[in-house]
């Protein structure tokens, strides 16, 4: 039996968990929503952009890199969120 591992499967779920508060879904389930921050998972799962909206413009914060996991790398990204706001 062939297993398939999808980190963004679990995206949601951990996002809730890291940033303690319920995620807007995006574009599948590839993109969230908290607050005025879009994460987003890219290049097959691999990046996590964090990307400020304002309005309909889009300024890109930051790339974490998804190694380990996506809740490992949602902690990475909300530490990245503390420095930079």
């Amino acid at each position: 039996m062939k297993v398939i591992v999808d980190p963004a499967a679990e995206f949601v779920l951990a996002a809730e968990r890291v940033f303690a508060a319920r995620p807007r879904l995006l574009d599948g389930s590839r993109a969230l929503l908290i607050d005025d921050v879009k994460l987003q998972l890219e290049a097959g799962e691999k990046e996590l952009w964090l990307i400020e909206l304002h309005g309909v413009l889009e300024h890109r914060l930051a790339m974490v890199e998804v190694t380990g996991g996506i809740e490992a790398a949602l902690r990475e990204a909300k530490e990245v969120l503390g420095r930079e706001r």
